[in-house]
């Protein structure tokens, strides 16, 4: 498939009907939502643009072109997609370990919280969380896991370190940087495998300023979420050396997630990347000025989440809709790239007036 003709597409918001239309800013969510009927009308325009070519099992087609997007992106050999994050980062933890079982994560991780165990119950590998209720886990806590590993009557050696950022538990905190490059050039050292949790890594780099492949330098696997800001209804990209992941779709598919057409997530995933990060930072740079006039709290090192003062309530919720942003009920906003839609002096009025 010839990317040119592909991406040459307008590019599709999520349209309504009404004076809002694409000035609708949605105050809740990492990406721009879609109906059903909206989401089916974008595949519909994708799927007629010249040379397009779906996938077989999730091999070929736009789903190839989109890891090798991805990859370069991320400046890794390669990559691979996975129809769920969930399955990624377990991938990419099998592969690194090997026979080594312990694998160290933070205690607020998505893989250690939130994944049914699936590393331990379906991998046998053996998860050990650091750094309880923050971020960040220090160089020294990895340290003292290795010699708690290695001092007891067996050796149970360390195989590989997963590292999420930002990390949704504690509110879109990122891990801090300085560190992970300690805990990176450390684990290298030993031969311990690095893989990086970055669902939401794209939103980071936004706020930071920092490239993905200064992240992504840090780690042999990188994961990417495809539907939390590229607005796909589901899959994710694992990407890393060709020799780790060179025969991984046996593996996916081994564990049921060779999808047999993929298209339809791959497809708007690489509709949306293309020039991506550029509207994000100007929807950043504008949540910004928006922010700094409303009473909000965030978090230290925080991203895209933070939570006004006072709860907002159903009614404001109506009143906020009829100036074209939607928010939910309660305190929890989020920043996406439909902020850029309005100008800041308008999304501060509405949500005062409101």
């Amino acid at each position: 498939m010839q990317r040119r003709n592909f991406v040459s597409l307008p590019l599709l918001a999520a349209p309504l009907a009404g004076a809002s239309g694409e000035r609708r800013v949605f105050a809740y969510g990492d990406g721009i939502p879609h109906t059903p009927a909206e989401y089916s009308a974008l595949l519909a325009r994708l799927a007629q643009a010249p040379n397009f070519t779906a996938d077989v099992y999730s091999l070929g087609g736009v789903v190839e072109e989109l890891e090798q997007r991805m990859a370069a992106m991320l400046g890794k050999e390669t990559a691979v997609w996975m129809p769920t994050g969930t399955l990624a980062n377990q991938m990419a933890v099998r592969l690194l370990a090997g026979n080594r079982r312990r694998v160290l994560v933070q205690a607020e991780s998505h893989l250690f919280n939130d994944c049914g165990d699936c590393s331990q119950t379906l991998s046998q590998l053996h998860l050990v969380p650091l750094g309880a209720g923050r971020a960040t886990f220090r160089l020294a806590e990895a340290e003292q896991a290795l010699a708690d590993a290695m001092s007891g009557r067996v050796e149970t050696p360390v195989g590989a370190i997963q590292i999420e950022t930002p990390v949704r538990r504690r509110r879109g905190e990122s891990f801090e940087f300085a560190e992970m490059e300690k805990i990176s050039a450390w684990a290298r050292g030993k031969g311990i495998g690095m893989h990086l949790d970055g669902a939401r890594l794209l939103l980071e780099s936004a706020y930071t300023r920092r490239g993905l492949k200064e992240y992504a330098a840090l780690f042999d696997t990188v994961y990417i979420s495809q539907y939390k800001y590229f607005n796909a209804a589901g899959g994710a990209i694992l990407a890393g050396p060709k020799a780790l992941l060179s025969n991984l779709f046996h593996a996916r598919r081994m564990f049921g997630g060779a999808v047999h057409e993929a298209w339809p997530n791959a497809a708007v995933a690489l509709h949306y990347l293309d020039g991506f990060e550029g509207r994000l930072r100007t929807a950043v740079d504008q949540a910004e000025k928006v922010l700094a006039r409303l009473p909000v709290e965030r978090v230290i090192n925080g991203t895209n989440i933070a939570r006004l003062k006072t709860p907002v309530s159903e009614a404001q919720v109506k009143r906020m809709a009829a100036a074209g942003v939607m928010i939910r009920p309660g305190g929890t906003i989020q920043v996406n790239e439909t902020w850029a839609r309005q100008s800041a002096d308008d999304l501060v009025k509405a949500f005062e007036s409101s």
